[in-house]
């Protein structure tokens, strides 16, 4: 910096402190700041753990792909999946289904995973089949199958009767246990929740709706009063 660039920049100022009284003739410099930049770095996304794992087609289990929709047909039954973009599948010999990523972007790795649990739900729905268990427990708590109905009592002043939708099983035990049995996991999971709905468990007793391996936190009571 040059002598008259530096004299420039400096300039007296009158100060006041209520401390030190006045001061005259203090000299404060101004230096000039250049402003900072930021670079900006892309970084690639990790592949999902869940995403990158094989998926076993049984040899009982029929795979029709076209674009970007999967097809898959067992013993069971027959669903359909539609892929997004982000998102794509490779068949391997030996039967082996893979989910790839099409893209290197932050949805395409949520996407991955998602889409890699879905395929393999289709999978082991159609040649296995899944099932959600239920226990009512309470007096006079029970269920019974009528038609292609299901009949609650759950302490109402009137029965709870629910449909059974297509494609689903139920089976009643013991008038207290039931078994929601299908091919597609999320509606048996939904129709189960339908159920438990009506009745969730309470804390203090237990009683009400509950899944077979649940566990109910219980509280206690309110004790009476001490004399």
């Amino acid at each position: 910096m040059s002598s008259s660039s530096l004299t420039a920049s400096l300039h007296t100022s009158t100060l006041r402190s209520p401390f030190v009284g006045n001061l005259n003739g203090f000299r404060v410099s101004s230096v000039a700041v250049r402003p900072v930049g930021f670079m900006r770095k892309t970084i690639e996304c990790k592949e999902s753990r869940i995403g990158k794992q094989p998926i076993s087609v049984p040899s009982n289990v029929t795979l029709t792909m076209e674009g970007q929709d999967l097809k898959v047909k067992g013993p069971l039954g027959e669903m359909a999946i539609t892929y997004p973009r982000e998102v794509k599948l490779e068949k391997e010999d030996g039967g082996i289904l893979r989910v790839r990523k099409a893209v290197e972007t932050r949805r395409a790795n949520q996407m991955h995973g998602l889409f890699r649990t879905l395929t393999d739900n289709m999978v082991v729905g159609v040649s296995k089949g899944f099932e959600k268990k239920l226990q009512l427990v309470g007096v006079g708590y029970r269920a019974t199958i009528e038609g292609k109905d299901i009949v609650l009592n759950l302490g109402f002043s009137h029965p709870v009767r629910m449909e059974i939708p297509t494609g689903l099983q139920v089976k009643v035990e013991e008038n207290t246990r039931i078994t929601v049995s299908g091919y597609d996991k999320s509606e048996i999971g939904q129709f189960a929740a339908s159920i438990r709905k009506w009745r969730p468990p309470e804390p203090y007793k237990g009683k009400g709706v509950k899944y077979a391996d649940e566990i109910v936190r219980r509280k206690e009571g309110k004790a009476g009063k001490k004399k």
